[in-house]
């Protein structure tokens, strides 16, 4: 199943399947690239930032950014 990244559960992992939007190369600067497999560690309350962990990075992004993060949720 596809999701947003800002719409997968706490502690679900996936594999990025596409990046929307114009901010493709300072996310691939990141590290988060297509066929990358990330998992959510925390969501912040009130429409805040989605803290999350590709490879031995975490990174927090905001709800407008994960909104553009397409994942192929894991079973």
């Amino acid at each position: 199943m596809i999701k947003d990244l800002y719409e997968m559960e706490l502690g679900q992992t996936g594999v990025i399947t596409a990046i929307e939007g114009g901010r493709r190369h300072h996310l691939t600067d990141l590290g988060l690239r297509i066929g990358k497999h990330v998992t959510v560690l925390t969501r912040q309350p009130f429409k805040g930032p989605v803290v999350i962990q590709v490879d031995q990075v975490t990174l927090s992004l905001g709800k407008g950014l994960a909104h553009k993060i397409k994942v192929e949720v894991d079973a």
